[in-house]
Parts: C-alpha cells; sequence; structure tokens
C-alpha cells in the first residue's frame, strides 16, 4: 500500500455467514479509534476493503475465500442487450445530486425498499440512527444521487468517490416500480457517471459465486476481482 499509515486490525468471533448456508464468516476491520480520511479509504479500497458508516472493514473467514472484492473498469464496459432496453426504458427519470444530511423523504423510501426486499436480513425495523449510520461517515467523500420520476422520488444511489474511482455504497429503490428494473439502472447510471467524471472503476463491493443474491454483478462486463494482491480479470462462469 501507497499509504503510510499504521493501524491494527480487528477480527470478529465466527458468527454465521449471511450469504452461504452453514458457513461461519469473520470479518476483520480498521481500529475504529484510527483516525481515517480519504486517502486511506482510497488506499484500502484497492486492497479489498469496504465501508460500513464509520468502518472499513473485509471478510477473512478461515478454509473459505469466496467473497470477492470487485470492481468495473468502465472505460470498457459493454453493456447487454437487456441493459440497454433498461436503459432506454427509464429516460424519462431525473437524477440529480443531493446533499449527505438526513432526509426524511429518504428514509421513507428506505424503509420501505427493506421492508419489501429484506425482510429477515438483519436490516428489520431501521431508525433514522441506524439509517444514518450505515450510509455515513464524517471522513468519507459521499455523493447521494436521487432518481426521480416528475416529483416522485424513486431510487436513491450512494456512492462514495475516490480519486480515481467510485464505490457503490448501496442503492435502494421504489419496489412497486418493478418493470423499470432501477436497481439495474441505477447501476448503469452509476457506471455511466463515472465514465463522464472520466474516473476508472466503480467499485460493487464483494461477489459470491454461489450466492443467488450477489449474482447480478456479473452480468456487468467487463468485471475485476482482487485476490491474493492483484486485480484480475472475472469471466461470466459459464451454464
Amino acid at each position: 500500500m501507497n499509504h503510510q499509515a499504521q493501524f491494527n486490525l480487528y477480527a470478529t468471533p465466527p458468527h454465521e455467514c449471511s450469504y452461504l448456508p452453514d458457513r461461519q464468516a469473520t470479518t476483520v476491520f480498521i481500529d475504529p479509534h484510527f483516525p481515517k480520511d480519504a486517502a486511506l479509504y482510497d488506499t484500502l479500497s484497492q486492497h479489498g476493503f469496504r465501508r460500513s458508516g464509520e468502518h472499513l472493514y473485509r471478510p477473512h473467514c478461515h478454509g473459505c475465500d469466496a467473497c470477492l472484492p470487485v470492481r468495473i473498469p468502465v472505460k470498457h464496459f459493454k453493456p447487454r442487450r437487456v441493459q440497454k432496453r433498461i436503459w432506454q426504458a427509464n429516460q424519462d427519470l431525473r437524477v440529480t445530486q443531493s446533499h449527505t444530511e438526513f432526509q426524511q423523504e429518504h428514509f421513507e423510501l428506505y424503509q420501505h425498499y427493506l421492508n419489501a426486499r429484506h425482510q429477515g436480513g438483519g436490516m428489520d425495523n431501521p431508525t433514522p440512527e441506524s439509517y444514518h449510520q450505515f450510509l455515513i461517515s464524517s471522513w468519507s467523500n459521499t455523493l447521494f444521487y436521487e432518481f426521480r420520476l416528475g416529483s416522485k422520488l424513486l431510487a436513491v444511489a450512494v456512492l462514495d468517490a475516490f480519486e480515481n474511482g467510485l464505490s457503490a455504497v448501496y442503492t435502494f429503490f421504489h419496489p412497486d416500480y418493478a418493470k423499470r428494473s432501477l436497481g439495474v439502472f441505477a447501476l448503469l447510471w452509476e457506471i455511466e457517471h463515472t465514465r463522464q467524471m472520466q474516473l476508472d472503476w466503480l467499485y460493487l463491493g464483494y461477489w459470491i459465486q454461489q450466492c443467488q443474491k450477489m449474482s447480478y454483478k456479473i452480468e456487468y462486463q467487463p468485471l475485476e476481482f482482487y485476490q491474493h494482491g492483484i486485480w484480475q480479470r472475472l469471466n461470466k462462469p459459464k451454464l
């Protein structure tokens, strides 16, 4: 790593894996009291770390390396036919940057999204405090983007900005507009936005081949994954 900071890493006790049944998971995270900044975050992102609130972490499970950090080299991205259709079908949406302070309208959409899409997933019954603690940190360069149909808020994408890329922190959207495939459109928009900003990569967090809810990430090609200290091409598995 180019960043010369020295810090301690802490590991959680083994716990039930959220993604693969009958697996135990362990997460390592940067000392919560270590002073973090955007430069450290940028460097660690290039080595497989992610942000959740104020914490920087990555999986570190005994005997398992299924969680692969992945990113899209946006200048080489080629949309598939179905992605092109979704892109065209949502050109009536207006996307604008919003401020990061708590907004009740955002929070209500977040609640609606979790209740419809992630019941029982450990994020049930969010509070304004848990919402803010999950998405915001005091040291990251975080951007909120609103997707609206007229005046109606349909989606919010939360991104962190790096020197050479963006990181997709979280996206939540209105579950009653399933025909629009808002999650796909938001990701396509993020790819295009990263490209327009003349940045190189959009970081997508972790991909797990055996996990159905992670499978969508492999549909965005080319895709790179980080393992054993290097980034390399991740090709879509043949069925």
